[in-house]
């Protein structure tokens, strides 16, 4: 009688560690396989582009654009202040540039563009203005954690190319723009944006 009473508890308890161990082994599967800066610095650094040719070319190229594609929000915005990808893009032919660049920027960003052009000249200046500010702040955090002084790398936009967007708008100058251009607004693109989909930009039309 006492087993038949404890039996229910047994098996429950049991149910519970099952439970407990494959919500824990599925966590570690999925911090293990989750993208990274990291992930993609070891790859660059391990393939020689400029040794491949024809289709192991084309596959290394596409493989790194899947694996960019593939990192969170934060993680991208590294990878570009960081220019991790730009010893591959200096070994790239123009057309593979521009692939490159097709391939990686974000989804709906021709329609952010669009919008962008769309919003009162002083809006678009406040909202370049907000995702350079963005992402000097995050370029000076990641060089805090690193502890180095200063910041990492390159402005986030030169002067000359802010007077530039400016002067032409930014999607007249996006499509006039060389395939190097584009790589150097990439990470100003991305955060704009966000800015865009935040919704601040539209408030107080």
């Amino acid at each position: 009688m006492t087993n038949r009473r404890w039996r229910p508890l047994i098996f429950s308890g049991l149910a519970v560690l099952v439970i407990w161990a494959v919500a824990v082994s599925g966590y570690t599967y999925a911090k293990h396989s989750r993208m990274t800066a990291e992930k993609i610095k070891a790859y660059a650094d391990s393939v020689s582009l400029n040794q491949l040719t024809g289709t192991a070319r084309a596959q290394a190229i596409r493989r790194l654009a899947d694996m960019l594609n593939a990192l969170s929000p934060e993680e991208r915005r590294r990878v570009r202040l960081e220019r991790l990808t730009w010893a591959w893009l200096d070994q790239m032919t123009e057309d593979e540039k521009a692939s490159f660049i097709d391939a990686t920027m974000p989804t709906g960003f021709k329609q952010m563009l669009t919008s962008f052009e769309q919003l009162p000249d002083d809006k678009r200046r406040h909202a370049i203005d907000d995702a350079v500010r963005r992402l000097r702040e995050a370029q000076t955090k990641m060089a805090a954690e690193s502890d180095v002084s200063g910041t990492n790398g390159p402005p986030v936009l030169s002067p000359e190319l802010q007077a530039k967007i400016r002067t032409i708008g930014l999607q007249t100058f996006y499509s006039e723009s060389s395939a190097q251009t584009k790589a150097e607004l990439a990470p100003v693109l991305e955060e704009l944006q966000r800015v865009m989909e935040s919704g601040r930009p539209f408030r107080g039309r």
